[in-house]
């Protein structure tokens, strides 16, 4: 028996479907020589400091840095994770074949090996290593399954980036919030939050700093063309009333005219990045809100996988575009030409073997429903239009600059025309809108006449607010300012934080109420730039170092560099921190306290107090797409992804009976309650049943 084992239920449907493994049992499908299990995400986490040792379970300086001599992972406290685990253990102790179906990255990596290292996995393991979800691509990994030690060096990589987050964020959050957090509030410290925090403040304060300075700029038409004074602006305005008072009597000469053809290549294909600050740009979604889209996208077969770092497609996908193209029905009068006109365009800016990572950019996959959300529709528009674009020509453009003269001052004209849109024909119109004050008139070389200058009184701009948008971008690049896309895409090697996880760092900061949203614009709060000023390692705040970080986890996962090398530079770096807190005055931060965090306190060497504390609310991982949570609305528990990527529904009154959160909490964990009586028929008489989980996820009750 082979057992495959997916990173959510969702997953493992579809690879089920496949593979024609289709009866349900608890916890795994089975069939054809097949078991399809699962695990929702994280199953297993590394262990508490507690877990470690007595001496690291109460907060105290005294006691810092916390390094154990190994790090060992544990089983995450829950009823559904402990259920779900025993279902896997049982399997892999019957397998003669263990295949990884994991999502196909760093993150996927770490979550399986986990589990299968805390089960004792002793059976031989293969990886399915696949883009998209669709049938075919399911096939095609079957047929290629790679040996799971060819990803040995992604494993490690994964296990240095959450060792070096254990480190850094327990020593951090603990040395910082015993100094400075004021005895009751927690200070989270982060390898990749506090350098994000670190740019959002630094541009405020940039911002708050900034004194405008007035200038002035002369400009004149001619013939109804704008032309601006070549030497800029004036900081002194009667020097340029002066030269406005030159200018004005004196005629202009049109001294050269060029005009020259350039081509514009169609826009880059999607990374993850990329589609979040399109998506920011365009509908104001979240990098978080785009994430979650995407991967709905990917789920329903629609998108490839979303979790990427590059724009670029192997040359094995080029053979398959013709038939990605036809599957995209709504857009058949923008494929129809390129698939009619002779042989598709292969461009070295899409199709580059060299540029591809552990996965492709996000392109259709080729299947086609109508089954989407709003949210998902605008998404997959801006995917599929991209894609489509590639295909088409290069848009000509004509680039023309006029010189002029007044007296003895030269003035220059530039204009741009589109002279073949090409590929722009497959966005809308309102983002091909040629301003018309780009368009100038034909000049004849030599030729003068009377002018109309203006004087335009400015001030200098400060420099804007981060939006998602921008943040993102300032990640990718480790805080550095770069347009040029070519010169982005050679620094995304020292990005902070990996694509996938840069919503999650955001929402964070936000939560933790670092940051807080004012319209598009992050803002820090007190407590964030606060926080910011007291730390004073460079390393924890800067944007460039951290990204130097990066770049060595992602040499462990090229084999280039030793996890051993990494972890002694981990070692030292905290040692280091947590002596620089040491010997720092004290002085309490101000904390804008976030929900998220209000109960969050450190525990102090007290006497344990005999009042029992409250028990924590229970986390509902969603039954159907192990994704979501479970939570209460106003009629109905149901998924967090209600409407978007799943339709899990407990209503609150079943056949007339008034559910409890117990009774919900039992049907969700353990796929049904215990018998329970007071349900009504339709004649008013009421009858005693057990309610369960169907093999659709519907609620039903089976009378007693």
């Amino acid at each position: 028996m082979r057992v495959c084992i997916a990173e959510k239920p969702s997953v493992a449907k579809e690879i089920a479907e496949v593979l024609g493994a289709k009866v349900r049992r608890n916890g795994y499908f089975e069939g054809n020589d097949y078991c399809v299990t699962w695990t929702f995400g994280h199953l297993c986490s590394l262990q508490e400091p507690h877990e470690y040792t007595e001496k690291w379970k109460f907060w105290n300086l005294s006691v810092l840095p916390m390094i154990p001599s190994s790090f060992r992972i544990k089983l995450i406290d829950d009823e559904g994770i402990k259920r779900q685990f025993a279902v896997i253990e049982e399997l892999f102790n019957r397998a003669e074949m263990v295949i990884n179906c994991g999502d196909a990255g760093q993150e996927g990596e770490l979550i399986q090996r986990w589990v299968m290292t805390k089960a004792k996995c002793k059976a031989p393991v293969k990886r399915l290593w696949i883009s998209s979800l669709t049938e075919e691509a399911i096939k095609e990994g079957f047929d290629k399954l790679m040996d799971a030690k060819d990803f040995d060096t992604l494993y490690a990589a994964g296990s240095a980036r959450a060792i070096g987050d254990w480190l850094l964020g327990m020593n951090a959050t603990r040395a910082y919030t015993l100094r400075y957090g004021n005895g009751k509030n927690v200070l989270s410290i982060g390898r990749v939050q506090t350098p994000t925090l670190a740019l959002i403040v630094d541009r405020q304060k940039a911002i708050e700093q900034f004194k405008p300075e007035t200038y002035w700029e002369v400009r004149t038409d001619y013939r109804g063309g704008w032309f601006s004074y070549a030497k800029g602006r004036f900081t002194v305005k009667e020097e340029a009333e002066g030269f406005m008072r030159e200018i004005t009597p004196l005629e202009l000469e049109i001294k050269s005219s060029e005009r020259k053809k350039a081509m514009e290549h169609p826009p880059k294909l999607f990374d993850l990045t990329l589609l979040q600050v399109e998506c920011n740009r365009k509908f104001a979604f979240s990098a978080d809100t785009t994430l979650k889209v995407i991967q709905s996208l990917y789920e329903k077969k629609l998108t490839t996988y979303p979790r990427v770092d590059t724009n670029f497609l192997p040359n094995d996908i080029y053979p398959k575009a013709s038939g990605i193209l036809k599957g995209l029905k709504p857009y058949a009068t923008l494929v129809d030409p390129i698939l009619n006109g002779g042989k598709l365009r292969k461009s070295a800016k899409v199709f580059n073997d060299k540029k591809i990572t552990d996965h492709h950019a996000i392109i259709p996959t080729g299947v086609f429903s109508y089954d989407m959300t709003p949210d998902e529709k605008r998404v997959y528009d801006l995917v599929a239009r991209r894609f489509i674009a590639v295909f088409y020509p290069d848009c000509e453009i004509a680039n023309t600059t006029v010189m002029a003269q007044v007296g003895e001052h030269e003035f220059k004209a530039t204009g741009k025309q589109i002279i073949n849109p090409a590929w722009r024909v497959v966005f809308p119109a309102a983002s091909n809108k040629q301003s018309d004050e780009n368009v100038l008139p034909v000049y004849e070389v030599g030729e003068k006449g009377p002018h109309t200058p203006e004087l335009q009184e400015k001030e200098t701009q400060p420099p804007k607010y981060y939006t998602e948008a921008d943040l993102l971008r300032a990640m990718e690049t480790a805080g550095k300012q770069v347009e040029d896309e070519e010169l982005r895409d050679l620094m995304k090697e020292n990005g902070i934080g990996r694509p996938s996880t840069r919503a999650g760092i955001i929402e964070t900061l936000l939560k933790r109420g670092y940051i807080r949203k004012d319209k598009k614009r992050l803002v820090a709060t007190s407590t964030g730039v606060e926080l910011i000023d007291t730390i004073q390692n460079d390393l924890l705040k800067s944007a460039e170092l951290t990204g130097q970080w990066e770049k060595k986890l992602r040499m462990i996962e090229d084999g280039t560099y030793q996890i051993a090398d990494f972890m002694e530079e981990l070692k030292v770096m905290v040692n280091e921190l947590v002596h620089v807190v040491k010997c720092s005055p004290r002085k309490a931060i101000t904390v804008e306290v976030a929900e998220e965090v209000k109960n969050e306190e450190p525990k102090k060497e007290k006497t344990p107090r005999k009042k029992k504390e409250p028990a924590e609310p229970v986390v509902l991982k969603c039954p159907k797409c192990g994704n979501g949570d479970v939570i209460k609305g106003r009629t109905a528990w149901g998924c967090s992804l209600y409407r978007k990527s799943c339709d899990f529904l407990v209503p609150m009154e079943f056949f007339g009976k008034k559910l409890t959160q117990k009774q919900v909490e039992a049907l969700v964990l353990k796929s049904k309650t215990g018998v329970l009586t007071g349900f009504k028929n339709e004649d008013g008489s009421t009858f005693s049943g057990v309610l369960r989980l169907d093999d659709s996820c519907k609620v039903v009750v089976d009378k007693k």
